[in-house]
């Protein structure tokens, strides 16, 4: 078993994930053919469940892309489920503490490491009979820094042992710092929220972790690739076919002028 994600930090790269909500293998066999590293399904905000997950990864199967989920909550169970159906890396909402951080990690990880329960069902099969020897070092855990709380545990969060990254929601970390004082959305110009951005970028590097950020675009996803960002998450497939449906239906009614 071999992660691309850790492959391409290897080689100094910055991995290029994107999201999936549709719960489709069809859309989710598209979004694996067009060049990214990583493709995530959405269990939180996106329209699939686990057994829809499942189906998804085995669409990207034979792909050169890395199967990831976001799993709905910080729940043992969930987050078993998505790595037993072969996801090689994981995305949790809303750490807000290094407990929560610990116990995240320990869902993750076979003993001694964790607490991972044996049933790598289809994992197995997707990633070879050595599995569960190199799931304790393949598996990327990332903990999502999204709220005041978490910017408050921040340093304590990092340390946590086992954790691989922390992954920046910034939507609802400038509703969590900021309130409703600017738009609600991804790629943020605000000078605090920059700041707190590049501030957990920071304390992620200095405790040895890789950081992610989720942006709505293309520029963005440069800029934060080229301030250092491990990973960059753009978009989505649902935000995918509404902008190209929308460009497409009004190129036809401006009659391309």
């Amino acid at each position: 078993m071999t992660n691309p994600l850790r492959r391409i930090w290897a080689e100094g790269g910055c991995v290029l994930n994107s999201f999936l909500s549709l719960p489709s293998g069809f859309s989710a066999e598209i979004m694996a053919g067009l060049g990214f590293d990583a493709l995530t399904v959405d269990l939180q905000h996106g329209l699939a469940d686990a057994n829809g997950a499942i189906a998804m990864f085995q669409a990207m199967q034979g792909r050169p892309v890395a199967p990831m989920a976001r799993v709905p909550a910080n729940d043992a169970a969930a987050i078993g489920r998505v790595l037993d159906g072969g996801a090689v890396g994981v995305i949790c909402p809303l750490v807000n503490t290094a407990p929560e951080a610990a116990r995240f990690v320990a869902a993750c990880r076979y003993p001694p490491q964790g607490g991972r329960s044996y049933g790598p069902a289809r994992a197995v099969l997707a990633h070879g009979a050595d599995y569960a020897t190199a799931a304790a070092e393949e598996i990327v855990t990332f903990a999502m820094i999204e709220t005041a709380e978490a910017m408050q545990n921040l340093d304590a969060i990092a340390a946590t042992p086992g954790l691989d990254a922390l992954y920046i929601g910034p939507a609802d970390l400038t509703l969590g710092l900021t309130g409703r004082r600017h738009r609600i959305g991804f790629d943020r110009e605000e000078p605090e929220m920059v700041k707190a951005i590049l501030r957990i970028r920071d304390a992620a590097h200095a405790a040895g972790l890789r950081v992610a950020l989720h942006c709505g675009g293309p520029d963005y996803a440069r800029r934060a690739r080229d301030w250092g960002f491990d990973m960059v998450t753009l978009s989505g497939d649902s935000r995918f076919l509404a902008e190209a449906a929308r460009a497409s239906v009004a190129r036809f009614r401006d009659g391309g002028q």
